[in-house]
């Protein structure tokens, strides 16, 4: 059955804009994104909306909806109140190219900025074996969509502009985390790298951005909490401490 739908949309570019009251009608099952589809082509056909899958896998469709960072494809209608009007918004965290498309380059340098995997020398083709048992941990973080909601709705990154040139956000200390698990991987000090060049000590663990990851992810307990500790670890502990510096005069790491 069909309801009538309020919402309210951000229109405009990076130089001005504001929100847009529309109504148009809802069907059962639908989701945001059919809704402003709909919209596209009944009322605003110039609104301009990124997405690709509509499955929730390619992460193109992140918007804001009342304020939290979601995917418009994974978002149901009828999770809202027949009475409430959905304000629909871009990512705050990312400047506005138009509409409802932001720009996400910030996110890409900074994959550019992770030292990637790096094998044994010595590994010949065809002999790179690993066990279930080995991988189970990182493969979590592979789930990884890169919608980046968890980079807008991190108070670091969206409340400070500033720090984003020495903040990788936790969509990349996954990142790090991962390839620190890999058991082929040979690059060392990659916990202390993410602290060092990526800013890990900036983040305070509030886990917002574990709540709004739809791969379910659980990024601050099982990435950034794991490195933080053994960050500290190699950093006060005093035998710890020394033995680092005693391996660093010898060549060893």
């Amino acid at each position: 059955m069909a309801r009538t739908l309020k919402l309210r949309i951000w229109r405009g570019n990076d130089q001005t804009g504001g929100l847009q009251d529309v109504t148009v009608e809802a069907n059962n099952g639908e989701v945001v994104l059919d809704i402003i589809h709909r919209v596209q082509a009944t009322q605003m056909g110039d609104l301009a909306v990124r997405w690709n899958c509509k499955a929730g896998k390619c992460g193109s469709c992140s918007m804001e909806i009342n304020g939290k960072p979601r995917l418009a494809c994974m978002t149901q209608i009828s999770a809202y109140p027949e009475d409430e009007v959905i304000t629909i918004t871009p990512l705050r965290a990312f400047p506005v190219i138009k509409d409802l498309v932001t720009d996400v380059s910030f996110n890409y340098k900074k994959a550019m900025e992770v030292r990637a995997y790096e094998h044994p020398a010595d590994l010949k083709p065809g002999d790179a074996r690993m066990q279930q048992v080995d991988v189970e941990r990182s493969q979590e973080f592979r789930k990884c969509i890169e919608c980046f909601l968890c980079q807008d709705t991190c108070h670091v990154i969206r409340d400070h502009e500033e720090n984003k040139k020495s903040f990788a956000g936790p969509r990349f200390f996954i990142r790090i985390a991962e390839l620190d698990m890999h058991p082929l991987d040979t690059l060392r000090n990659r916990k202390q790298t993410a602290q060092t060049e990526h800013g890990l000590g900036m983040c305070n663990i509030t886990k917002c951005c574990t709540e709004v990851c739809p791969e379910h992810i659980r990024i601050t307990d099982n990435a950034i909490i794991p490195m933080k500790e053994r960050v500290v670890d190699v950093k006060y502990d005093p035998l710890r401490w020394l033995g680092s510096v005693i391996r660093k005069r010898d060549g060893i790491l």
